[in-house]
């Protein structure tokens, strides 16, 4: 680990420069904090910022609440079947994020989306990939990759608690509702916690789903998330100094990041 991003360290600070009218080739000049203002002067790159953090704002609470129901339904003691639903919950994590993008992007596409069609026999319809639901449809094709797999560290959380709070609750008089959001949740804190870390880190380094599906959705450019712009400065632009220093900022601030979701999750862990 340490000896990749040091040799990142070293590239962001050197730039490859033409020589002359380019006939002489090229060659390394040290540019310092050079790649790092180049790439914050660009307004593609902390754009890319902006349509993370828009996205993080559905994926999260989509993927943090959705697992956390799915957990407390399986966990319920009126739920049967559990080790199958917990097998059918997880399922899509199995499934290569390429290959679940492509899926996605099938379901996704009106003239083949067996969806539209449906909703087509309603007198309605929904363009998946249009300017103003492609962000929602982006967080959903996540969602359901990775949903099963944090519902699997919820439920685990949950074996955990003592089944005799469990059943002195209900002696108490609390439902099956009001024992999940009054006794269960507090007692899986830091499951929740740990659960959120790994999302948020997760998506601001967001590159299968938009990058299929801008094939499809005109309004997700090449460069559209912070690890596009990275890929498109590497490898099409060839800008290795500029990738090195913008992958660099990236996890910086996905330590930056991390050390806030702990610290808020240590004090609501401790309330």
């Amino acid at each position: 680990m340490i000896v990749p991003i040091g040799y990142a360290i070293w590239m962001s600070l050197f730039r490859e420069e033409s020589s002359g009218l380019g006939f002489g080739g090229s060659h390394t000049v040290f540019t310092g904090l050079g790649n790092y203002t180049r790439a914050l002067g660009d307004s593609v790159f902390r754009d890319s910022f902006l349509h993370v953090a828009l996205y993080c704002l559905v994926y999260i609470p989509l993927m943090v609440g959705g697992a956390l129901a799915l957990a407390l339904l399986v966990d319920s003691a009126m739920a049967r079947a559990k080790k199958f639903f917990q097998l059918a919950y997880f399922l899509p994590h199995a499934v290569p994020g390429m290959i679940a993008a492509i899926i996605w992007v099938y379901l996704y596409t009106p003239s083949l989306s067996p969806i539209t069609q449906f909703l087509k026999t309603f007198g309605t319809s929904w363009d998946f990939l249009g300017n103003d639901a492609v962000l929602f449809s982006m967080a959903n094709a996540a969602a359901w990759q990775w949903i099963g797999y944090n519902m699997v560290i919820f439920y685990a959380a949950l074996q955990a608690v003592p089944r005799e709070t469990l059943e002195a609750a209900l002696v108490d008089g609390a439902g099956h509702f009001r024992t999940a959001v009054a006794v269960k949740l507090p007692m899986i804190r830091s499951s929740v916690v740990l659960t959120m870390l790994f999302t948020a880190v997760g998506a601001i380094q967001l590159f299968t789903e938009p990058e299929i599906l801008r094939a499809k959705a005109p309004s997700l450019a090449p460069e559209w998330s912070p690890t596009m712009y990275i890929y498109q400065a590497a490898f099409s632009k060839h800008d290795y100094g500029t990738a090195a220093a913008a992958s660099l900022m990236l996890a910086v601030l996905g330590a930056l990041l991390s050390f806030v979701i702990t610290k808020f999750g240590n004090r609501w862990k401790e309330a």
